[in-house]
């Protein structure tokens, strides 16, 4: 799991990169925190209320997963990149919350579930810890772990269409906003929508957010309980995105400008702090993917030994945003659930079709990619463990036979 890219001017004892002797200059790398925090959060915290809710946690819990993540978010992005000055931005899956909404309600309740990420947290830090599990996750052939990833999310894309139909008032409005910006200011587009969309709910529904009390954030702990369906049906997944769609990713894009991330330190960090969270609702912590290049590239400034500091100063407006948790999961709570899927859709699409497109690169694994794409996307639930797993199972049995029939059909020597 180790990828090592040395930068020029690194310490190949500990992986930091010397302080730069240049002038300070921090305004850039401040910003660049700032705007990857602010776009982290409105981008995406939709799909993680929606993912909590889903598997039967109520808005109090939904609020407290919100703030212990974005609190959990901000310690472990202000400590690991201080201490190995490298800009480490932490985020939560992503990828996973969408798993959560396609997975759905355990027959244990919620609690079932809060165990389960509290295995998922267990098992990022066992791969830190032991290099072998890291080298099976990323044994798993990279067409199938794709196309387990767009079945997962084909369903959260789908709900745009769904709802312009059903709430073509709510919905329109936030879906021409995000067609609009897309092409302009891409990284801006979803959290336009989503204000958008919030706009339209209080112009043409007037909720009742309820007193200033009601929504400020409060830490709820729920009991973890373990079932072998939540454990397969969740957890397993759960760790499979996280590592293939936002750890792995994560590694490269520091390596791309120049860094040599600490794997070690990253997942052993970030997964001690999801297994603590789990009983609060923190599901799955992990390396930034996305928004890691906008606090590890040029919008961070000119001298990479400094970005170090926008990652930690997007920790430290994460631990602002946990404040408006309970706001956030109020308003999204007053909305219609097909509205805000709709927006977590949208926050999605780019995520499926990169899935997609790398499920079907490799012609020789590409029916296998598609039988795993399938079985996901159906949603189906068999002794009580979700479709994910059995997608990933069926395409691995498909896989292993397309590579007896390939052995078979060597000429022997």
């Amino acid at each position: 799991m180790e990828q090592q890219r040395l930068h020029p001017a690194d310490d190949r004892q500990t992986g930091r990169i010397p302080e730069s002797t240049s002038p300070p200059g921090l305004a850039q790398p401040l910003i660049a925190g700032v705007v990857t925090a602010v776009v982290g959060f409105s981008g995406a915290f939709a799909v993680v209320v929606s993912g909590l809710r889903a598997v039967g946690a109520d808005q109090r819990q939904a609020v407290s997963g919100l703030l212990a993540l974005c609190t959990a978010m901000g310690l472990l992005a202000i400590g690991l990149s201080t201490r190995h000055r490298q800009p480490i931005s932490i985020a939560w899956s992503t990828p996973g919350a969408a798993l959560l909404v396609a997975t759905g309600r355990q027959p244990g309740g919620y609690a079932q579930a809060v165990g389960a990420f509290a295995v998922t947290g267990i098992l990022l830090a066992v791969t830190g810890m032991w290099g072998r599990l890291g080298r099976w996750v990323t044994a798993i052939p990279a067409p199938l772990a794709s196309a387990m990833l767009a079945g997962v999310l084909l369903p959260v894309c789908l709900t745009p269409v769904r709802a312009a139909v059903a709430l073509p008032s709510l919905s329109l409005p936030a879906i021409v906003t995000w067609a609009v910006l897309t092409p302009f200011a891409r990284r801006w587009a979803t959290p336009a929508a989503l204000v958008v969309a919030i706009g339209s709910l209080v112009v043409l529904r007037h909720p009742d957010l309820g007193s200033l009390a009601q929504v400020l954030p409060t830490v709820t702990a729920t009991r973890p309980a373990l079932s072998t369906g939540a454990v397969i049906g969740i957890a397993l997944p759960l760790y499979v995105v996280t590592m293939a769609a936002q750890n792995v990713p994560g590694i490269a894009v520091l390596n791309q400008f120049g860094y040599r991330p600490p794997t070690r330190s990253i997942l052993v960090s970030t997964g001690a702090a999801t297994a603590l969270c789990a009983p609060f609702g923190g599901y799955a912590l992990n390396l930034a993917a996305i928004s890691a290049a906008l606090a590890a590239g040029p919008d961070a400034g000119p001298d990479p030994k400094r970005r170090w500091i926008a990652a930690t100063t997007a920790g430290a407006t994460y631990l602002g945003l946990g404040l408006a948790a309970g706001l956030s999961a109020a308003l999204l709570t007053a909305a219609p659930p097909l509205l805000i899927e709709a927006v977590a859709g949208l926050a999605l699409l780019g995520t499926l079709g990169s899935a997609l497109t790398a499920s079907v690169a490799d012609a020789e694994a590409r029916e296998a990619a598609m039988i795993t794409f399938a079985v996901t996307a159906s949603g189906i639930s068999v002794l009580g463990i979700g479709s994910a797993f059995w997608g990933l199972v069926a395409g691995l049995g498909l896989h292993s036979l397309h590579g007896v029939r390939r052995t078979a059909a060597r000429p022997r020597p």
